[in-house]
């Protein structure tokens, strides 16, 4: 059939049929590179980054190893796209928080929440950096991990040292020890934390607030 050149066939700028099958075509294809993300966050919180293979996700995906490469070049690009996105939701989060304010003990519980928040959605990238920590620092593509924690460290850090400047927590206390240990204690709970369990994220939050700030103790000793 001849085209009248109103509206049928293809255009001349390619946003006709052809543009629309390229369109679909990506967005196709960033549909399954997420599902391959997916599967791989999966297999590292499962088996562990370093053990677990290109042909491991490969066969989890139902695919030769080699069509794996069609959308990521390397096991190191996938991890690297589940801990920056993780990262940037995180630090987003935080920022926020830091916008809206409030006295250092408010702002910490957000800061704790935050971090619990992620413990679902962001659970291969918790569980990576827990064991593939030192592994992955010695790549320059994850210089960004050193700088990221040293970042978070400041800032939660500069909170405890305001609320000691107010008098709102103890004087005693060393900020930056303080920090880590929070820190450590929230992330090893992506080993035990279940998400169907008696209490969800943001209750198990509540209660290490709760812990956090006030202790289990009814008195003085």
């Amino acid at each position: 059939m001849v085209s009248t050149g109103k509206g049928s066939g293809p255009h001349r700028d390619g946003s006709g049929a052809s543009g629309g099958g390229r369109r679909r075509g990506s967005v196709l294809a960033s549909e399954r590179r997420e599902h391959l993300v997916r599967l791989a966050a999966e297999l590292f919180a499962e088996k562990g980054y370093q053990a677990t293979t290109v042909r491991n996700i490969a066969d989890e995906a139902g695919i030769l190893s080699g069509s794996l490469y069609h959308h990521f070049d390397s096991k190191e690009s996938i991890v690297d796209e589940i801990l920056s996105s993780f990262f940037d939701e995180l630090n987003a989060a935080n920022k926020a928080v830091l916008e809206r304010g409030g006295d250092p003990r408010t702002v910490l519980a957000e800061l704790v929440r935050n971090c619990f928040r992620t413990l679902v959605p962001h659970r291969a990238a918790v569980m990576v950096m827990q064991n593939d920590w030192n592994y992955l620092r010695r790549f320059d593509r994850f210089d960004y991990l050193a700088r990221a924690e040293e970042e978070t460290e400041r800032l939660w850090v500069g909170q405890i040292e305001r609320g000691q400047g107010t008098g709102l927590f103890r004087d005693d206390i060393d900020a930056r020890l303080t920090y880590r240990m929070i820190r450590d204690t929230i992330w090893v709970a992506v080993r035990w934390f279940q998400p169907a369990g008696r209490l969800d994220a943001e209750g198990v939050a509540d209660h290490y607030i709760a812990v956090l700030f006030d202790g289990i103790s009814t008195g003085p000793r």
